[in-house]
């Protein structure tokens, strides 16, 4: 059986992460389950001019976010780790509490109570204390909070290079071997 990655888009700004997150793991032989909702699907027509059925033709498998009968609502379908990339503030909020009112928050709820790896990509600035406060009850419920901040150190000289670093780091984080994120040397 491939490894399973369960990614969520939501609404906040970074499609791009979410689409660069599929691509590579398909590319890694890695099987994708996908939930975007209605907000992420709008943001990612806005900033990458797909629409739902070519977004999702990017995965695998791909969820409505109503579908809360699917099998990532259950911890019984095993999964590797879930990334929701990007992840608003919204989505947060609902994950650091328990709000598991879509499919999307179930799969992230699951995630956390089969203790898999849960990585969220938030996406907002500046930090308001609300904020930092979910961050934190997610940190201490066991997701990983992972804002895209991108490393200058590898002198990327194009968008898609920066995307693609945060893209390979958080492959790697999640043990997925195939990932290649440039390291630092040292001086």
């Amino acid at each position: 059986m491939a490894q399973r990655l369960v990614v969520g888009i939501t609404g906040a700004t970074g499609a791009i992460y979410g689409l660069r997150l599929l691509e590579r793991a398909r590319a890694m032989d890695v099987e994708t389950h996908l939930v975007v909702t209605p907000s992420g699907v709008i943001n990612a027509h806005h900033e990458l001019g797909l629409d739902r059925r070519e977004l999702e033709a990017k995965a695998d498998h791909a969820y409505a976010p109503g579908d809360i009968g699917a099998c990532l609502a259950s911890g019984s379908f095993g999964t590797a780790a879930m990334v929701i990339a990007p992840c608003s503030m919204k989505t947060l909020a609902a994950v650091a509490h328990g709000f598991s009112d879509n499919l999307l928050t179930r799969a992230a709820d699951v995630t956390l109570k089969e203790r898999r790896r849960l990585l969220l990509m938030v996406r907002e600035t500046p930090f308001n204390l609300a904020h930092l406060r979910n961050m934190t009850a997610a940190t201490e419920m066991g997701a990983i909070v992972f804002p895209p901040l991108p490393a200058f150190y590898h002198r990327p000289t194009t968008i898609a290079e920066l995307v693609d670093e945060s893209v390979e780091r958080v492959l790697a984080l999640l043990g997925f071997s195939g990932a290649h994120p440039k390291p630092w040397q040292g001086l």
